[in-house]
């Protein structure tokens, strides 16, 4: 016996927290009966109905995804906008496992597996994230000090895994610098910089744990392989 909103993680129908929300708002089904309870536990033999949608073991699938920009890290949105899923040929129901921004372009992972989905996304597990960021001046160098040492971000310090400056332009007056982080917090890259008095003009993605984009071009996706997947489930930072 598992509770209810595991199973529907595990079935690849959604996120563990997504399967709460619905559970909550009385659209989850059991056997017929509707339930509202969150410790609510299931077997292998219950049936699970979630939105008229009969849940079934479903065959798991792993992409990597280089996200254009002016695409939502999303499974659907009320504006009509293209979301990552509509980039995919698929017939599983699958999400992003954490999302890019709307102009935030590079390396999104989209799946239909909740365990590992609830594993990557977990802050305890550290999971490593490079950016590169064109910034609209150049960085001095006592700003990068101040982020190679921890920058208090919204009352909580951030200490990136790596800074380095890749390329300036004094003339232009940008520069590209490539940043790693663990941290998962929303617009976390922006509002580093931000707080230094800097605007991030462009941000990519590079690489996400051990996987990197290679020549995989813009709106490009490829699956991962098992290998790669069992390398994700064992890699405990």
């Amino acid at each position: 016996m598992q509770r209810l909103q595991k199973v529907m993680a595990d079935y690849g129908y959604c996120s563990r927290r997504k399967a709460e929300d619905l559970i909550k708002q009385g659209k989850v089904f059991v056997n017929g009966k509707q339930i509202k309870e969150l410790g609510f536990k299931v077997s292998g033999n219950d049936d699970i109905v979630v939105n008229n949608v009969h849940l079934s073991k479903t065959f798991k699938v792993y992409y990597m995804l280089n996200k254009p920009r002016g695409v939502i890290s999303s499974t659907s949105d009320n504006l009509g906008r293209k979301t990552v899923v509509d980039l995919l040929e698929t017939d599983q129901r699958v999400y992003p496992i954490g999302r890019l921004d709307f102009d935030t372009t590079g390396l999104l992972l989209i799946t239909n597996d909740g365990v590992l989905a609830n594993k990557l996304s977990h802050p305890k597990n550290k999971v490593e994230k490079v950016y590169i960021a064109k910034l609209n001046k150049v960085l001095s160098m006592e700003d990068y000090y101040k982020i190679k040492n921890g920058i208090i971000i919204e009352g909580r310090k951030v200490k990136p895994t790596k800074i380095k400056i890749k390329r300036k332009d004094v003339k232009k007056g940008t520069c590209i610098i490539e940043l790693g982080i663990v941290e998962g917090r929303n617009h976390i890259v922006k509002k580093i910089f931000n707080k230094l008095g800097y605007d991030v003009e462009k941000l990519k993605r590079e690489s996400y744990d051990f996987l990197s984009l290679g020549n995989l071009k813009s709106g490009e996706y490829r699956s991962l392989s098992i290998k790669e997947v069992k390398k994700l489930y064992k890699n405990d930072n």
